[in-house]
C-alpha cells in the first residue's frame, strides 16, 4: 500500500515534481530530435519515435515518482487537485513553479545532449480555432483518464495515462501538449517539438478550459450513486 502524499516532505514532494517535470521534456524534445534526425524527412516517422518516446516515459516517471507528489508534471493538473480540493493553494502554486522550471531545464538538457544551442525560440506556428479546440480536448480527455483511472483503477493509473498521450499525440491536430508548463518550455526550443511563443496564449487557453470542463463532467460522472 503506498504511502500517502502527506508522508513526505512539501521539499521532496517539489524535488519530484521538478525532477518529473524536467525528464518529461527531455523526452519530449529529444525523442523529436532524434526522430527528424533519422526519419530522412519522413515526418509521421519523426513524430511517432516522439510519441512512442513519451508514452512510454510517462509510464516510467508516474510509476516512480507517483508515491512521492502525485506526479501532476503540469499545473492544469494540479489546478484540477487544488479545485478538488485535494491540495491546498500554497503548495498548489510551489507544484506549478517547480513544473515550470523542471520543463524549461529539460528542453535545455535534452538541447545539451543533441549539441544544440542551449537558448532557442521556436519559429513553429500552431495557430487557429482548430489548433486550440485540439489542446481543450486534449486536455479534457488526459484529465478525464486520470480522475477516471484514480476512482476504478488507481494502480493503472500509470498505463492509463501514457496511453492516452500516445494516443493523442494522433488523434488531436496539436498533437497535445495539454500542458502549459510543456508548452511555455516547448516555446524554447526550435526543434521538432517547438511551438512559437506567440501560438502559447492559445494553446493555455484551450489547456485550462479543457482541464475545467473535465473537472466539472468527473464530478458528476465519477461520484458514486446512493441506493
Amino acid at each position: 500500500m503506498e504511502p500517502p502524499l502527506q508522508a513526505f516532505s512539501l521539499t521532496r514532494r517539489l524535488a519530484a515534481e521538478l525532477l518529473g517535470t524536467a525528464l518529461l521534456l527531455a523526452i519530449v524534445i529529444g525523442s523529436g530530435v532524434m526522430g527528424e534526425r533519422l526519419s530522412g524527412g519522413n515526418v509521421a516517422i519523426a513524430l511517432l519515435g516522439n510519441t512512442l518516446a513519451t508514452g512510454a516515459g510517462l509510464v516510467v516517471l508516474i510509476t516512480i515518482l507517483g508515491p512521492l507528489s502525485g506526479a501532476h508534471f503540469n499545473p492544469a493538473v494540479t489546478l484540477v487537485f487544488a479545485v478538488r480540493r485535494e491540495i491546498d493553494g500554497r503548495t498548489a502554486g510551489a507544484y506549478a513553479l517547480a513544473q515550470f522550471l523542471g520543463a524549461i531545464m529539460g528542453v535545455w538538457l535534452a538541447h545539451a545532449m543533441f549539441a544544440e544551442p542551449i537558448l532557442q525560440l521556436s519559429s513553429k506556428l500552431r495557430d487557429g480555432p482548430a489548433q486550440i479546440l485540439a489542446e481543450a480536448v486534449a486536455t479534457f480527455g488526459l484529465v478525464v483518464a486520470i480522475l477516471g483511472s484514480i476512482r476504478f483503477r488507481p494502480d493503472a493509473t500509470p498505463i492509463i495515462v501514457g496511453l492516452y498521450i500516445t494516443a493523442a499525440y494522433w488523434f488531436t491536430a496539436s498533437t497535445s501538449f495539454a500542458n502549459p508548463a510543456v508548452t511555455i518550455a516547448r516555446a524554447l526550443s526550435d526543434t521538432f517539438a517547438g511551438i512559437a511563443p506567440g501560438s502559447v496564449p492559445g494553446f493555455i487557453g484551450g489547456q485550462v478550459a479543457g482541464a475545467i470542463a473535465a473537472t466539472l463532467l468527473s464530478r458528476w460522472l465519477f461520484t458514486q450513486e446512493r441506493p
